[in-house]
């Protein structure tokens, strides 16, 4: 099963940690590239924390008005009702102020959020498509599902409510703390005394939660390749009676992420709790000290109705301080995860040396050549499956591969086509190293057609021209030369006929088709067929090879073949093992000198003849 971790990819919380310091650092690129929303966003938090800082005066002066204690000098000047008046419009001066600036925040916040959300998605995205195959073939598809939609998701929730709010929250506090001691200094330090410990436990608490939440979201990457494995083998979990067997190690796997999740839900719960008990002992003790300063005629009951909102007001920023910081420690633990997937290096990169390779075609003299070089290449080091590959294939010529399971035949075109890079040695087409070659320039002069062809989710003709700028003239002129028009004017609409992912609503034959469609549309000088006919039926078989007769004029290509009876034209066959090439020449000369080419030609020819006794 592909669910368990990858050693190479996922890292111990220890050694994949990084100061937070650090991780914002990262995320400040994409903020600048919205300047206006940030400072818009940040303009309106002085009058948001300024209204919210006096409103408890506000309360404070009415109670001490209506107990005709001492207020404010010109509200002493003032009649009852007048001042009473007053402070009632000021109050609702400060609602509608608060009101306009946390709705027109919250609006400006989250658009800036999503904004960034979408630009990481996208650079994550990009990175990832330009991995390279060795990357993909040892990281399960549902780690990275995790990592482009829920970390992506989480790192989004620290800019879209977290990262400004934190900072409004900074602001509103320290503004109530400096109202507060110019009001009465020591309820305001009793006050700032509880926040000191509480700080601390905070920050314990937090710690642990973004321990705890890294666990979470591997558990969750777990789950969701095991999802993934099992919704694409649906077919061998049905035929061979797994689904017991994978629903149980499901369970297990989803106990494990409930467990990890329990953890963080605990962390973040003792965080509220412990304030919501620290908010209730400032305000007893508010009321306990600030009832002797009463009796001893040191303050007013304004005063101290004021602190008991103060006390109140303190705490609330600061719960909502910690919620966000909670919010925090997910983004962060999200930003460490990205960061593990952006800094896997692109393996195949682009050439700084900008050959026009496709323009400089009509001024060469040999179009098509191929010539390995001393090539050598390994999955691992140290590990060849090539070794010492020399030979060269002139413009024109065809040859084919064959040889035992293993031997390295997919490998070659695999570096051919610049999937992979050689270990040692190098491959040149036309005399040119390929590593000078852009992938996009190479991937155009290169046609490749595999033994199971990949469709994509929409019409027809959108999967022969990927994306590519193609009329529906050339496109049908291309599904004509491989003899596959037809069968695509049969479908219900034609080339606009909608196929659902992986093409599930066409045949495999017609699969296969299309893939020969594709390659006909962007006319290659080398044509690359790995087994490609192996899965069409006799009639269509016999399609395709009348297509590829058209197709193989004048062109290079490079044949891996499995059925040696397909293989009796071609101009030289190359017999591999181990690695190595061991025979070469053409169909007869092979079977003259009784070896390997020989003894597998006869097997495949006993095996025929037999299926045909049969």
């Amino acid at each position: 099963m592909a669910v368990f971790p990858n050693p190479q990819f996922k890292k111990s919380v220890k050694s994949s940690r990084e100061n937070d310091g650090s991780l914002v650092l990262k995320l400040l690129p994409y903020l600048r590239r919205y300047p206006k929303l940030l400072l818009l966003s940040v303009s309106l938090l002085l009058p948001l924390s300024i209204s919210g800082a006096i409103q408890p005066l506000i309360i404070g002066q009415a109670v001490s008005l209506l107990r005709q204690e001492s207020t404010w000098p010109f509200l002493e000047q003032l009649s009852l009702d007048k001042g009473l008046q007053f402070l009632i419009i000021l109050l609702l001066v400060t609602i509608i102020i608060r009101l306009v600036c946390t709705s027109s925040q919250g609006f400006i916040v989250q658009k800036l959020g999503q904004n960034i959300t979408a630009d990481i998605r996208d650079d994550l995205f990009t990175h990832v498509i330009s991995l390279g195959t060795s990357f993909f073939n040892r990281t399960p598809i549902g780690r990275l599902i995790t990592r482009l939609t829920s970390d992506v998701e989480a790192l989004g929730g620290v800019f879209a409510s977290g990262a400004i709010g934190v900072i409004s929250d900074a602001i509103y506090i320290l503004l109530i703390i400096i109202t507060m001691f110019t009001v009465q200094a020591q309820l305001a330090l009793m006050l700032l005394s509880l926040m000191l410990p509480i700080a601390a436990l905070i920050v314990y608490f937090q710690e642990q939660y973004r321990k705890a939440n890294y666990q979470s979201r591997e558990k969750l990457s777990e789950l969701n390749s095991m999802l993934q494995e099992n919704l694409a083998g649906i077919n061998v979990v049905q035929l061979f009676r797994r689904e017991q067997f994978n629903s149980e190690l499901f369970r297990v796997i989803n106990n494990d992420y409930r467990r990890a999740t329990d953890k963080t839900i605990f962390h973040e719960s003792a965080v509220s709790a412990t304030l919501e008990w620290v908010s209730l002992v400032a305000i007893a003790g508010v009321l306990g000290l600030g009832g002797i300063f009463i009796i001893n005629d040191n303050i007013t009951f304004g005063t101290l109705s004021a602190f008991i909102l103060y006390a109140q007001r303190l705490f609330n920023p600061l719960r909502q301080f910690a919620d966000k910081f909670t919010m925090f420690q997910a983004g962060f633990t999200a930003i460490e995860r990205i960061s593990e997937l952006m800094k896997e290096p692109i393996e195949i990169k682009e050439s700084d040396k900008n050959i026009q390779f496709l323009d400089s075609v009509k001024y060469r003299d040999k179009i098509g050549e191929i010539c390995f070089d001393n090539v050598w290449f390994g999955y691992k080091p140290d590990e060849f499956v090539l070794k010492d590959l020399n030979f060269t294939i002139s413009p024109g010529e065809k040859v084919a591969l064959v040889g035992p399971t293993g031997a390295g035949k997919s490998s070659m075109i695999r570096l051919l086509s610049r999937l992979y890079e050689p270990t040692k040695g190098r491959i040149l087409i036309d005399g040119i190293d390929i590593r000078d070659i852009s992938k996009k320039e190479l991937r155009q002069y290169i046609g490749m057609i595999l033994q199971e062809s990949f469709l994509f989710a929409g019409d027809v003709k959108r999967n022969i021209t990927l994306g590519e700028n193609y009329s529906l003239e050339q496109v049908q002129e291309a599904a004509k030369l491989t003899n596959i028009n037809h069968l695509i004017e049969e479908l219900p609409q034609g080339y606009h006929t909608q196929l659902r992912e992986r093409g599930t609503n066409l045949s495999g034959g017609q699969k296969q088709l299309l893939a020969f469609a594709r390659v006909a549309i962007r006319n290659p000088h080398i044509l690359v067929l790995d087994e490609a006919t192996a899965s069409l039926d006799v009639q269509t078989e016999a399609l395709i090879q009348e297509a590829l007769e058209k197709l193989l004029i004048n062109r290079t290509a490079v044949i891996i073949a499995h059925r040696l009876s397909t293989i009796r034209d071609v101009d030289r066959i190359f017999v591999l093992k181990q690695g190595r090439i061991i025979e070469s020449g053409n169909h007869q000369q092979l079977l003259d000198k009784k070896g390997l080419y020989h003894s597998l030609y006869q097997l495949q020819m006993m095996g025929h003849k037999e299926s045909i006794g049969n």
